[in-house]
């Protein structure tokens, strides 16, 4: 898939979006957005993981914020380090650009500090901090290991110009005090909130709680980036 323009609701404040991988993430989450409730999922992202050659050709000019792997999780675990590497290179051919990372499996991302461009923005998924919901429906690693993952990347003292989002959707249902925790410890530039979209019927939680969620990171004066799909839950 070439580099295009960023269209739709998922990340407003990206310019574009580009994937250098095919194949099937191994976090199989049944709420996946690249598995269309209408066409299920194409072709390209079907079997195994694998390095798509052309699209290291992609020029991506300057002064834009890409999102890389908008499609895959760069660091899940069954991704070889070689394509990781690869990919990487191919954003530090264009360093005037903003480079945005997201993964469930951040603490993998340590390992690659060292070839990241120098103006990124890395970001995790964090639906619940209730591992026994998310076996129900990923094998992506379980949200503590998300949480300490994001925060040994936050705190490495040579990441200078990197910026830690946290997204929460779609948000599943949580413990308000230890969700809240964890964000005031991370203290990220800003969290995304949103909800299911497809129907996949997902233990959610009241409408009340995650005002609550919001009224706490507002006051830890953390930004907060609300999707349009959370007037569902206010109902």
């Amino acid at each position: 898939m070439p580099y295009k323009e960023s269209t739709g609701n998922m990340y407003p404040w990206v310019d574009g979006m580009h994937t250098h991988l095919g194949g099937e993430c191994g976090h199989g989450c049944i709420y996946c957005y690249v598995n269309s409730r209408r066409w299920g999922r194409p072709k390209r992202y079907i079997g195994e993981i694998r390095l798509i050659d052309k699209e290291l050709e992609v020029d991506y000019g300057s002064g834009k914020t890409i999102f890389i792997e908008h499609m895959n999780d760069m660091f899940a675990d069954r991704v070889p380090s070689k394509f990781i590497d690869q990919i990487l290179e191919h954003c530090n051919k264009y360093p005037d650009n903003t480079y945005v990372f997201q993964s469930k499996n951040p603490a993998r991302a340590l390992e690659f500090v060292d070839k990241f461009p120098e103006k990124i923005m890395f970001g995790t998924t964090i639906e619940t901090n209730r591992e026994n919901i998310i076996r129900k429906v990923s094998k992506a690693p379980p949200p503590n290991a998300r949480f300490t993952g994001i925060y040994a990347l936050k705190h490495l003292k040579n990441l200078k110009t990197t910026r830690i989002f946290v997204t929460l959707e779609p948000i599943m249902d949580f413990d308000l005090e230890i969700m809240t925790s964890w964000l005031k410890c991370l203290k990220p530039d800003f969290v995304n909130i949103g909800a299911d979209s497809q129907g996949h019927k997902l233990q959610e939680p009241s409408w009340s709680k995650v005002e609550k969620l919001i009224k706490n990171i507002q006051n830890a004066n953390i930004e907060i980036r609300e999707k349009s799909n959370l007037e569902r839950l206010k109902r």
